[in-house]
């Protein structure tokens, strides 16, 4: 073999290497702060933690349907708008709100004013709050469809992704001062192989009936850390359940709750999952082909 086509083998025995090592990331994270390219641009499957400070906004997109689970704090409006119309997004397909606390829905008001939305669901809880009220007026005034979910029913994103509803179930959990987040609507996304274990603010109460509705059901990848990673939730017993290989905590830097608590994040670090937080690494990017995935920080 000539010189000029040992080089050329070479080359190609580079090529096929570099091709191998950035697709074979199976099971794992990746971290790759990158503003300039889009995380998760053309995955079938990318979930983002949007960044709304002190709450929680979901974006799930697939090769089908935007799904929006809650819409963050009153004050985060205008940022939450923001980030979905630098995403393109005219249209959401489902829009899901997990409980009726003002960091999880106070944003809907501006997202029924400025995209439309196809389909509303939440827990069926009731409050009495302007919030609350004008939230309802709205849906009724745009007639948009609207569905009570509970534990059991399974909500269809297309492109082979489902959301499998596994809490609230009734009776509702009652008798404190925690019973809305008890009673959040969490949710299990599964494409293919890949799962994400989408909480709300459910707290210890709600991961026990959780957990002796169906312990085996709760196996996720990964895990949207319940209440903005409070010492109320992430229980044992759960996190054994759920085995995540990360946690993904929404929350506003220097907050009055002093979200993380301490205790939470070491039962992370003792369990062995990797703690990726909105607070100091931005929007998170989860971007999965159903088998392999990535976890992208914003900074």
């Amino acid at each position: 073999m000539n010189r000029v086509g040992k080089w050329s083998w070479l080359l190609i025995v580079m090529a096929v290497f570099l091709l191998v090592f950035l697709t074979g990331c199976h099971g794992g994270t990746l971290t790759q702060p990158d503003g300039k390219v889009p995380a998760g641009a053309g995955s079938p499957l990318t979930v983002k933690v949007l960044d709304v400070g002190q709450g929680d906004a979901i974006l799930i997109r697939t090769k089908d349907q935007v799904a929006l689970i809650d819409t963050g704090d009153v004050p985060a409006r205008e940022k939450l708008i923001s980030m979905l119309k630098s995403e393109g997004i005219t249209t959401i397909d489902k829009l899901i709100i997990t409980h009726p606390h003002a960091d999880h829905m106070g944003g809907a008001a501006a997202i029924f004013e400025q995209f439309t939305v196809k389909q509303v669901y939440d827990s069926g809880q009731k409050t009495n709050s302007n919030l609350y009220k004008q939230y309802l007026t709205q849906i009724k005034k745009k007639n948009i469809p609207f569905t009570v979910v509970a534990a059991g029913m399974t909500i269809d994103l297309g492109g082979e992704t489902l959301l499998k509803v596994l809490a609230p179930e009734q009776p509702f959990i009652g008798g404190s001062d925690s019973d809305l987040n008890n009673n959040s609507v969490v949710t299990k996304l599964v494409y293919k192989n890949f799962s994400l274990l989408l909480t709300g603010d459910a707290e210890a109460q709600a991961e026990e009936r959780m957990l002796k509705r169906d312990a085996a059901g709760l196996k996720s990848t990964l895990l949207k850390s319940g209440h903005h990673g409070s010492n109320t939730s992430s229980s044992v017993p759960f996190l054994q359940a759920v085995k995540p290989e990360a946690a993904l905590i929404s929350l506003g830097a220097n907050n009055e709750y002093h979200h993380p608590h301490p205790s939470t994040l070491k039962k992370y670090k003792e369990n062995k999952i990797k703690i990726y937080r909105t607070d100091t690494d931005g929007t998170l990017t989860v971007a999965s082909d159903g088998n392999t995935y990535t976890i992208t920080k914003e900074r």
